[in-house]
């Protein structure tokens, strides 16, 4: 997944070779899912530069924090998910980060009440 241009401090210099070694080396390019996003039960077949079993679409690899903090490198919180996989653990964080956006939007440049 892009990293956000504000988040791209909290992560290390050396994320590139971290992810990489997530992704290619524990997991070997196949998604880590065990069904944790949701969207099926058991082992994700998804393969990274492959068809997507479900969705038919190419497989990036990503590498997904589990307690969806950036600085947490700790092998044990980095997980090798397929697109599909990642979005759906992280659709609550997306959905609270859109929202927090679409309130700031609306109420920018609005004084206070109190």
């Amino acid at each position: 997944m892009p990293i956000r241009p504000e988040n791209l401090a909290r992560y290390p210099a050396d994320w590139k070779a971290i992810s990489d070694g997530i992704r290619f080396g524990r997991a070997q390019g196949v998604c880590e899912c065990a069904g944790e996003c949701g969207k099926h039960p058991g082992r994700c077949l998804a393969r990274h530069g492959e068809e997507h079993p479900d969705t038919g679409s190419v497989v990036v690899l990503t590498a997904g924090h589990r307690n969806h903090q950036p600085e947490d490198v700790r092998p044990e919180n980095l997980a090798a998910w397929c697109q599909r996989c990642h979005l759906a653990y992280d659709a609550a964080l997306h959905a609270a980060t859109a929202a927090r956006t679409r309130w700031a939007r609306r109420t920018e440049g609005m004084a206070p009440l109190f």
